[in-house]
């Protein structure tokens, strides 16, 4: 991403962030416009030859669109959903060795319960799997991960046997399989994404149910067993857990002292550490998007409002506890909540989407540069 960074610094307007890291800087990559899509609710790809992404409307049928930005920040639409195929993906895309795309739309296809698609390296687009609104579950809003062999895992917001949502795979003859139905009750409803480890065990939250009714944070091994790893009190609404060697990273978009989410931690003995609460106030509320982990432990994430303007913001927590906001959404023209989180480049750039603001008003591909 060296060939990003020189062009970012050397090419586009700069604008000026608070003073809690004056070094720095936020530049727009681009501004979406509904006719080649808008409010791209989901974050970004990065790969060698530029940045992947969707947006949830626009496009030709306003239905949403699949795009790449290259390494000049030229923007191009690869796929335009039409309804049939696909829409409204609120998911972004994921990316193989050889160029494939992967993805969820959460409406549209044969019965308008959403699909997973292919989007391969030449252009053809491919249904992989078009949801029934039955047993199989409907309304994938969370987007899909990808194994070694193939395999696609993800999960359905809903449906299912009991209506709460599934986990499923799919392998690469598009044969479906529900993994998990979600009961709604002490287990759980309404789960975000999956992420899995090396012995093929998955991971998740979901957003309803468990004791308290506030969601759960779920593993559910490779033999099928299911365990709620932890019930929240604490947060709300829990956005999808990162996987680290140490534990379990996440944020809740409620709860917390000030009920405006938290940051915290699931350790390997599934013991929860809050590790910030937002206020509401400076720094942000809301937090709808989960975080990343650089090497040296550093968590970097968004909150879709709040902030000293209250459009939003991007923060870093470091391993010593200690929260830094590195850049507030302050004025339309530089984005406006970001719904999604970041992605970290090799030059340590952050890189992500907001769902409004910038000149066209309808969201912003962005980068920050100077991060430490």
């Amino acid at each position: 991403m060296k060939q990003m960074r020189l062009a970012v610094a050397c090419a586009l307007a700069v604008m000026t962030v608070a003073p809690a890291q004056a070094q720095v800087q936020e530049s727009v990559l681009h501004n979406f416009k509904t006719p080649t899509g808008a409010d791209p609710a989901a974050g970004v790809t990065l790969a060698p030859d530029g940045i992947y992404g969707t947006a949830q409307y626009g496009g030709t049928a306003n239905y949403g669109v699949v795009y790449k930005l290259d390494t000049s920040f030229h923007y191009t639409v690869l796929h335009n959903f039409m309804g049939a195929d696909g829409a409204n993906p609120s998911a972004g895309v994921i990316r193989d060795s050889a160029g494939n795309l992967y993805g969820t739309t959460a409406g549209g296809g044969t019965a308008g319960y959403g699909v997973v698609y292919k989007l391969d390296a030449a252009g053809t687009y491919t249904v992989l799997y078009n949801f029934t609104g039955g047993a199989d579950g409907y309304y994938p809003y969370a987007g899909v991960i990808r194994d070694s062999a193939g395999n696609l895992y993800g999960t359905t917001y809903s449906g299912g046997t009991a209506g709460y949502g599934v986990v499923y795979k799919l392998d690469p003859a598009s044969n479906y399989t529900v993994l998990h139905n979600f009961t709604g009750g002490i287990e759980g409803s309404d789960p975000a994404g999956v992420v899995r480890d090396s012995a093929g065990d998955l991971y998740g939250t979901a957003n309803g149910g468990g004791t308290t009714g506030y969601g759960v944070v779920y593993k559910l091994d490779a033999d099928g067993n299911y365990t709620v790893l932890h019930v929240f009190k604490e947060g709300t609404g829990p956005n999808g857990v990162i996987l680290t060697a140490d534990g379990l990273y996440g944020t809740t978009l409620g709860g917390g002292t000030a009920n405006d989410g938290v940051v915290y931690k699931l350790d390997a003995s599934a013991h929860y550490t809050v590790l910030h609460n937002f206020t509401g106030g400076s720094d942000g509320k809301s937090p709808y998007a989960g975080v990343i982990r650089d090497s040296a432990g550093n968590l970097y994430g968004t909150t879709y409002s709040g902030g000293t303007a209250g459009r939003g913001l991007v923060y870093k927590l470091d391993t010593a506890g200690n929260y830094t906001v590195l850049y507030n959404f302050t004025i339309l023209a530089d984005g406006a909540n970001p719904r999604a989180g970041v992605v970290r480049s090799p030059a340590g750039d952050l890189v992500g989407t907001t769902e409004g603001g910038g000149n066209g008003g309808f969201g912003v591909v962005f980068v920050l540069t100077g991060v430490q």
